[in-house]
């Protein structure tokens, strides 16, 4: 594996802020915030969406002068990461703001990209009729309403809020497909059904570089940052839920400990769910999953990269593997046509975690293009898959089936397999 990181990663590109195709606006709050986004359409299957980050850009080596800023003390050579076999480059965090700056500044943000996303698609915000948005942390219980509000989009629109860690905006996405999703029933709304034929936007939006600005734990300062991917979907016309399947392991010893920021008994269901579901007001559902949280009061407290290969590599190739031997059999039964996944858009938490999860699947049969696609930012959590898939969508065709696979810190699993209409 380690001798084919560099024939994978593009440890050549420039940062995102400097690729052509990237529009560039600066935020007028603090000493101004800068903001890149860039927007994609593919003609042929009328999905698009816009993706980017916020906050200055830093590589790996001057990412470690601003940790060692931010925790006043040296980080040491046994304390640095080697973030580029990692699959990194570059991290994008803000400076310290006030708790109301961050507030607007991501709110500015998440209303950007929901704009951007919709008029990707060709859409007017006015029309877009649900908003599906994974946060780990969101800046504030209702980030989601207040993004959608700034963004121009209707108050009578479905939002739903997903915290899932970095599974949120798969989450979020095979809950607006998949009719069977309903969390032990207490879903009392068959969101799928609901929104078949309906404008949809759904997207992770993480504000990492706040998050994570009151830690001490040197991993997670080194691989999370800012980033933000929204796509655009009409499901039942331009994308069709073929398989998928929503899955949790409690993580019984907190390797990757997160404080939820957002509204949880904090009550562990034995034998359920940890997923509690809530209707806030007429247009607002929230998904909320429990968290290992870390014991001192901090954000983040992760193991090391080791710690993540174990927590997400067993269980997530056993979901993997589950999901595609159900779309054999579809296929084998003539409900799906035949054809063979083009392409698996993997939540990037990093490339060795990635690798191996591939090796796996190739040791039993199951042989997936796991494309890495973001070494210009980092573990952007939620984020990631939606960026990836934009990334990727140029190239997809016209009835393409691909699997997505997101996992997130919890600790939860959710992989599909979807077909893109002509």
């Amino acid at each position: 594996m380690e001798d084919t990181v560099h024939e994978t990663i593009n440890l050549a590109a420039a940062p995102f802020f400097d690729q052509p195709q990237v529009d560039k606006i600066e935020i007028p709050i603090g000493p101004g915030v800068p903001l890149g986004s860039q927007q994609v359409f593919n003609p042929q299957l009328g999905i698009g969406g816009a993706y980017g980050a916020w906050g200055e850009a830093y590589d790996n080596e001057s990412l470690k002068a601003f940790i060692e800023r931010r925790l006043g003390a040296p980080l040491l050579e046994s304390e640095t990461m080697d973030l580029a076999s990692l699959g990194f480059n570059y991290r994008h965090h803000i400076c310290s703001l006030s708790p109301q700056e961050h507030l607007d500044v991501e709110v500015t943000v998440g209303a950007h990209f929901l704009r951007a996303a919709a008029h990707a698609c060709g859409w007017e915000p006015s029309e877009v009729q649900a908003v599906l948005i994974g946060a780990s942390g969101p800046a504030s219980e209702d980030y989601t309403l207040r993004v959608a509000d700034k963004a121009g989009i209707p108050e009578e629109a479905l939002k739903v809020s997903v915290h899932k860690a970095c599974d949120g905006s798969v989450g979020g996405l095979h809950l607006a497909l998949n009719p069977e999703l309903g969390f032990g029933g207490q879903m009392q709304r068959n969101l799928a059904e609901e929104l078949r034929g309906k404008k949809v936007l759904v997207g992770g939006i993480e504000g990492l570089s706040r998050f994570v600005q009151a830690s001490r734990d040197k991993n997670a300062l080194q691989l999370f940052g800012n980033g933000a991917g929204v796509i655009g979907v009409i499901p039942g016309e331009n994308i069709e839920f073929i398989v998928g399947k929503s899955h949790e392991v409690f993580d019984e010893q907190g390797v990757l400990a997160v404080h939820m920021y957002y509204p949880h008994t904090r009550q562990r269901h034995e034998g359920g769910s940890n997923l509690e579901v809530s209707q806030e007001g007429k247009s607002h559902i929230r998904v909320a999953g429990l968290m290992n949280e870390p014991r001192d009061g901090e954000p983040v407290s992760m193991a090391g990269p080791m710690g993540m290969v174990k927590l997400f590599v067993r269980s997530g190739v056993q979901v993997v593997r589950e999901v595609y031997q159900a779309y054999q059999e579809r296929i084998n039964q003539g409900i799906a046509a035949s054809k063979k996944i083009s392409v698996a858009i993997v939540h990037h938490a990093n490339y060795k975690i990635n690798k191996l999860k591939e090796k796996h699947l190739r040791d039993q049969g199951i042989v997936l293009d796991m494309p890495w696609l973001l070494s210009e930012f980092g573990n952007v959590s939620a984020a990631s898959n939606m960026i990836a898939f934009l990334r990727r969508l140029p190239r997809m065709e016209p009835f393409d089936h691909v699997l997505i696979d997101g996992f997130g810190a919890g600790t939860y699993y959710d992989a599909l397999v979807v077909s893109l209409a002509g």
